[in-house]
């Protein structure tokens, strides 16, 4: 029987992965799964969204290997521009819901993922796990982010995998509003 086609979809993914990408003979943990992660989304033809924001990160903080998987993906046609402009009732919540100037940083810092998250399909892989448990907690007061899936490719490596093998669904347990 052959495989069923595995959907693509539009995945946000933070400069954080871009950054810690290794090349092919890397043996760091991170760098690893980082690198296993992007050639995944690749082969499984899943899709980058780049809104201008995410887009100047990558350009700021990639790797050499991550450049080269960019530039494939923009040669396969999968990247997608969004178009998400900075949301300002959206920041200035963030800014109300802040705890501490340095939570407020980390959140302000992080915006533009959840802004072109919100524009596209609601899908998010990032390495920092502390920014993310502040957007758990601003996620069950602020009804617009709470459908948005957050992955981490260096936690729980195999999982992740399975889940774009998977056509990277919108899970329960992986949306911000339910962890």
């Amino acid at each position: 029987m052959a495989k069923a086609k595995v959907l693509s979809t539009v995945l946000v993914i933070d400069c954080s992965i871009a950054h810690a990408t290794g090349p092919e003979d890397a043996v760091h943990p991170t760098a690893k799964h980082c690198r296993d992660f992007l050639l995944a989304v690749r082969r499984i033809c899943h899709r980058i969204g780049m809104s201008p924001a995410v887009a100047e990160e990558w350009k700021r903080h990639r790797s050499g290997f991550a450049r080269q998987w960019l530039v494939s993906m923009h040669a396969r046609k999968k990247v997608v521009e969004i178009d998400a402009d900075d949301d300002s009732s959206l920041r200035r919540a963030l800014e109300t819901a802040a705890t501490s100037d340095k939570s407020r940083e980390a959140m302000l810092k992080d915006a533009h993922l959840l802004e072109a998250a919100t524009q596209s399909e609601q899908r998010i892989a990032a390495l920092d796990d502390k920014v993310l448990g502040l957007f758990v907690k601003f996620a069950r007061r602020h009804k617009a982010i709470q459908q948005i899936c957050w992955v981490n490719p260096d936690r729980d490596f195999d999982d992740v995998l399975e889940w774009l093998e998977a056509g990277a669904p919108l899970e329960q347990a992986r949306k911000l509003g339910n962890q």
